[in-house]
């Protein structure tokens, strides 16, 4: 558990939030670990008209409970599009090129979205949604974000705390940090501060909120 702090700064695309997220680690930390992105589903249309235009495939997923599954699976495989059901699960998996067509999916029932972490330069065939990247791969993602949502964390040692356990910088593109996760808002990027709750609330890290001369917002409870 963690707590976060808003810087309260404007930031009117994701490429300045990774700017100031990044400058913020090189002025206060000790050190900094891999960034950490996570690509959220496609989940508007809007969103999906962008990644026909730039990215190549995508990955349907979704619970089989949903009663408006078995309408949207009958219909992908009406199209082509093949299916898996996970072993053992209720979960299905459908990998596809991205095409026109499909564009009249959304929005797509309750329990499913349109997953890109196999696309470049989010990740490849056998990547995971949540890998972590390189600072060359994650300025790449950034670049090609359009209006997709994104979250990006690190985790760092900042200067003169004892304790790094749950500190960091958390980061969110087209979207906004509420009670624990993060909610769709496009044209929102917010850099985040992150103390872990063992320090947060002691006379060092309340010292460090002080010092550190960032214009920092009301504490929210992180992961």
């Amino acid at each position: 558990m963690s707590i976060l702090y808003r810087v309260r700064e404007p930031f009117p695309d994701a490429a300045s939030a990774l700017s100031r997220g990044r400058a913020i680690m090189r002025e206060l930390a000790d050190w900094d670990g891999v960034p950490w992105p996570r690509l959220e589903p496609v989940t508007t249309l809007e969103q999906y008209l962008y990644a026909l235009r730039t990215f190549s495939v995508g990955r349907f997923a979704g619970d089989l409970a949903p009663p408006s599954t078995g309408p949207l699976l009958s219909e992908l495989t009406r199209r082509g599009v093949a299916f898996d059901r996970l072993e053992s699960s209720n979960v299905f998996t459908a990998d596809t090129q991205l095409r026109p067509d499909l564009a009249d999916l959304w929005p797509l029932p309750e329990g499913t979205a349109l997953l890109l972490h196999l696309t470049s330069p989010f990740g490849g065939p056998d990547s995971e949604p949540e890998d972590d990247c390189t600072a060359e791969e994650l300025e790449r993602m950034v670049s090609v974000l359009g209006p997709l949502t994104m979250g990006v964390s690190w985790d760092c040692a900042w200067r003169d705390l004892p304790d790094s356990k749950g500190c960091g910088i958390q980061l969110c593109f087209n979207s906004v940090w509420c009670g624990q996760h993060t909610e769709p808002a496009p044209g929102e990027f917010e850099v985040w501060v992150s103390l872990g709750s063992r320090v947060a609330w002691s006379p060092a890290g309340q010292a460090w909120l002080r010092d550190s001369g960032l214009p920092l917002g009301e504490p929210q409870t992180g992961w």
